[in-house]
């Protein structure tokens, strides 16, 4: 069973950088071998696939914020964050953390991320 923690959303201006984090209750065997994938829900929109990182480190974006966000992982705190830099009003959404595991999908409770001034 994995359970899934996000922290680090919250109001930030136009321009600005958050780094989100999602700490995972996995054991560390486990959690090194996992796929962690960022989404986000802005209101009255469908969930949508920000980024992705593999077990082996690889990573993948979405166009809408391809150079504006990186990806990483410590396998020795099994966390991912999620840091985001030059954020725009449209990047307003809760952000969800996902992790499948054993062909069950976990979910984290999400974290607000609002851009505005």
């Amino acid at each position: 069973q994995v359970q899934l923690v996000e922290s680090g959303g919250g109001l930030v201006q136009p321009g600005g950088s958050l780094r989100l984090s999602c700490a995972a209750s996995a054991s560390g065997s486990i959690f090194r071998l996992l796929v962690i994938r960022w989404y986000r829900e802005a209101a009255g929109k469908q969930r949508e696939l920000v980024a992705e990182i593999s077990a082996g480190g690889s990573t993948n974006f979405a166009s809408s914020v391809k150079g504006r966000v990186t990806i990483s992982r410590d396998n020795t705190k099994n966390t991912v964050y999620l840091q985001m830099n030059s954020l725009k009003p449209e990047d307003t959404a809760v952000y969800y953390c996902n992790a499948l595991s054993m062909g069950i999908n976990y979910w984290g409770q999400g974290t607000q991320v609002t851009v505005s001034s």
